[in-house]
């Protein structure tokens, strides 16, 4: 079994402050809370491997700020307190998520020398106009050097995408997602844009300068920048925020669901098996076989899916099976 051990660095290093950004409200607070970040990482790493005997690969993980902004003494000092578990063999490398023009050739040789497998490029859109409206302080085309320049040395990289942006259309954020396909990195974060306390986005939404997308539209949205990731073999690793009692305090208003993945895989199921009922033809019956893990999300909540697709099958029938040696997001079906 992996763990990935979080460590969150709010808004350390980040030398803007976006239009959406509260660290603190989307991340919530750091168990250990003192004014060194190295002790507090070491007394994080030894908690959760108290906690989780039973493992085969450990990774440390720096969330929620821009680690390779940060002071070089600082980013040096939390890589080297990585480093003893490393030798012993209890941690096998370490994921961080950093800005994409905090990337250059000399820190992506340094994270290599470090232990650093993973680095995740906050994007969150691929286009300009938009990035400039959000306060980003990046354009796309830095997103696209920095994975290419971890892609080359072999390291493991990662996207996070925001649907729902001041500026952003439907048209432009999937135009992203094709862009972001075809950088082929290795992990995508999708999140819909939340309104919370204390950010500029709540001042735009509060004076009704700008409105975020509904529930329905997001997930709808995502799930087709879903669809198309996953038909390139892109694992997404999660569809929106954490839920935390922090956020769930400071969210003023967007399409939260404490289980908006959920709603995603459940909708993108749904187109799946719509389409295939509609090819199998009236009285005809489609047998499918999906992975075990994968048919709450199948069913639908209180199993809507299952009574819609019984309601828009024009005759044809649904047989569900399970078998876990399906790859999870995928089927096998046959049509008698």
């Amino acid at each position: 079994m992996s763990l990935i051990i979080p460590f969150f660095i709010h808004h350390r290093g980040c030398p803007h402050r976006c239009l959406f950004c509260n660290q603190a409200g989307i991340a919530g607070p750091n168990r250990e809370n003192s004014d060194d970040p190295v002790k507090d990482l070491g007394r994080t790493i030894d908690r959760w491997l108290e906690r989780s005997p039973q493992r085969e690969e450990v990774q440390v993980a720096f969330y929620g700020g821009s680690f390779t902004c940060l002071d070089e003494d600082v980013q040096v000092g939390l890589l080297q307190r990585v480093n003893p578990y490393m030798k012993k063999g209890l941690v096998r490398s370490i994921r961080l998520s950093t800005r994409p023009d905090c990337i250059t050739d000399e820190i992506a040789d340094f994270l290599i020398t470090a232990g650093v497998r993973t680095v995740e490029i906050g994007a969150q859109s691929m286009n300009n106009k938009v990035l400039q409206k959000a306060g980003r302080g990046h354009t796309a085309e830095q997103v696209i050097n920095a994975i290419q320049l971890l892609g080359v040395r072999g390291m493991e990289t990662g996207i996070q995408l925001m649907a729902g942006l001041p500026g952003e259309s439907t048209r432009s954020f999937l135009d992203g997602v094709r862009t972001v396909i075809g950088l082929s990195p290795d992990l995508v974060r999708l999140y819909p844009t939340l309104v919370m306390e204390h950010t500029e986005l709540a001042e735009l939404y509060l004076h009704s300068d700008w409105r975020p997308l509904s529930l329905e539209r997001a997930v709808s949205l995502i799930a087709r920048a879903w669809t198309m990731l996953d038909e390139h073999r892109i694992r997404v690793i999660r569809m929106g925020l954490q839920p935390t009692a922090e956020l769930e305090k400071q969210l003023i208003a967007g399409p939260y669901h404490p289980a908006f993945g959920e709603l995603v895989k459940s909708r993108c199921w749904y187109r799946k098996i719509r389409s295939l009922l509609v090819r199998a033809g009236r009285d005809k019956t489609l047998r499918l076989t999906i992975n075990d893990r994968d048919y709450s999300a199948l069913a639908g909540q209180r199993r809507e899916n299952l009574e819609r697709l019984e309601k828009l099958a024009h005759g044809a029938r649904l047989e569900v099976d399970v078998d876990a040696s399906v790859e999870r997001g995928h089927y096998r079906y046959i049509v008698y």
